[in-house]
């Protein structure tokens, strides 16, 4: 049965965390609402591309133009069946927006199906739902989770693993996304066969 995903985005979201996910979702035959504040259906927002270059941290390149799917104001977090926040830049500057937070809290006082990756975390943090809670998340987000009561779970040498706390499934990059999906649309409680 078809579900009806919202998808929390915004300038400088990473590439593969934002289009990968909706790409999958939308393949198994949900409808994914991606949405930014202050933007409406088929405006774009920029993603941002961040990589390895031998560097201290990732390095960010520009990315792909993503086209939004629905109008923010028109939101109404009831008529979703789960929600994803992708990572890069936008999850720091997203969470300033108190429908954000809203939506957000609102997802998991209904104990909806909730798919974080990277720093998409810090949308987590800001709403206050991690205290008691488990997740994996970029290794800079570490100190923000622990700080409001949550446990960070390190991941894999290769980040391709993902970690389940109830309703909230997380991983730490992109690399994780076929586990990281792949549970995900376990609590969606989407079948898929081969």
């Amino acid at each position: 049965m078809s579900k009806k995903i919202l998808m929390l985005v915004g300038d400088f979201v990473e590439d593969y965390e934002v289009m990968v996910p909706f790409q999958m979702l939308t393949m198994v035959g949900h409808e994914v609402h991606a949405v930014c504040p202050d933007r409406k259906a088929g405006e774009f927002i920029k993603t941002a591309v961040h990589d390895f270059a031998g560097d201290q941290t990732y390095v960010e390149r520009r990315g792909h133009n993503f086209m939004l799917t629905y109008d923010f104001d028109k939101v109404d977090p009831a008529d979703y069946d789960g929600l994803v926040i992708p990572g890069g830049r936008a999850p720091e500057y997203i969470r300033l927006n108190d429908k954000v937070l809203e939506f957000t809290r609102h997802f998991f006082d209904e104990n909806k199906p909730v798919a974080s990756v990277c720093h998409g975390q810090q949308v987590l943090v800001a709403a206050n739902v991690l205290k008691g809670r488990s997740c994996m998340a970029y290794p800079a987000v570490k100190p923000d989770i622990e700080m409001v009561g949550g446990t960070w779970i390190s991941q894999n040498e290769t980040f391709s693993d993902a970690y389940v706390d109830g309703n909230l499934v997380t991983a730490a990059a992109w690399p994780a996304h076929p586990e990281w999906m792949r549970k995900y649309v376990e609590l969606l409680g989407t079948t898929i066969t081969p």
